[in-house]
């Protein structure tokens, strides 16, 4: 019998390691890739069965990487593995298609599992978001709940990496994108949330569960 063929996308490589070794016990590991333009390359030369990807990486994050693949193949199934537990990630996760939702400090059944459910076509929310992602998909698409939910991804990396201490060079190279347009992303959530300097705006993300304190 043929074991299903697993791609991994992970920008931290002992976190990778790791990974390897849990998914090999039970699925074909065909490849490792380290930021969302690979995941897509790769996807199209090996044609996995599932991807298994986290959310935050270089050039295109996660999600945005899973919207073209959808463009180029909207039967392909992936599980995102996250250390995001912000119930927003895993609503435009699910939005964008996402066959799974898995934090990191799971059980590493819980990865196993999720595997599997999108083996069979079916979906896996982490059980420790279950409940509120269901809750945030019956407000619909549209809604915004709070300022919070009006952040995009990609705003909310550039948060997590301001209340880390990076500069706008260190963003910018950590992600893979120019410095001009972090001081853009900067300046529309002040505009947006009414802060005037970096420190408002690390509050506020402290504040609503984007990093912790």
């Amino acid at each position: 019998m043929n074991r299903a063929r697993v791609l991994l996308a992970d920008d931290h490589r002992l976190v990778a390691e790791g990974l390897k070794t849990i998914l090999t016990a039970e699925f074909d590991l065909v490849g490792v890739v380290e930021d969302g333009r690979a995941l897509i390359a790769a996807t199209k030369t090996l044609r996995p069965d599932v991807i298994v990807s986290d959310i935050t990486m270089p050039n295109l994050n996660g999600i945005e990487a899973l919207e073209e693949l959808k463009k180029i193949d909207p039967g392909v199934r992936l599980i995102f593995l996250t250390m995001h537990r912000d119930v927003i990630y895993a609503r435009r996760a699910l939005e964008a298609g996402a066959y799974g939702y898995v934090l990191k400090h799971s059980a590493p059944e819980e990865l196993i599992m999720a595997v599997r459910a999108a083996l069979e076509g079916r979906t896996f929310i982490t059980p420790m978001l279950a409940g509120e992602v269901l809750d945030a998909m019956r407000r619909g698409p549209g809604q915004v709940v709070d300022q919070a939910a009006s952040l995009t991804l990609r705003q909310r990396e550039i948060l997590r990496l301001l209340a880390e201490g990076l500069s706008a060079k260190q963003m910018a190279q950590k992600l893979n994108i120019s410095q001009r347009t972090v001081e853009f992303h900067k300046y529309r959530m002040m505009e947006t949330l009414g802060a005037k300097t970096s420190s408002d705006l690390i509050h506020f993300a402290i504040k609503h569960g984007i990093v912790e304190a």
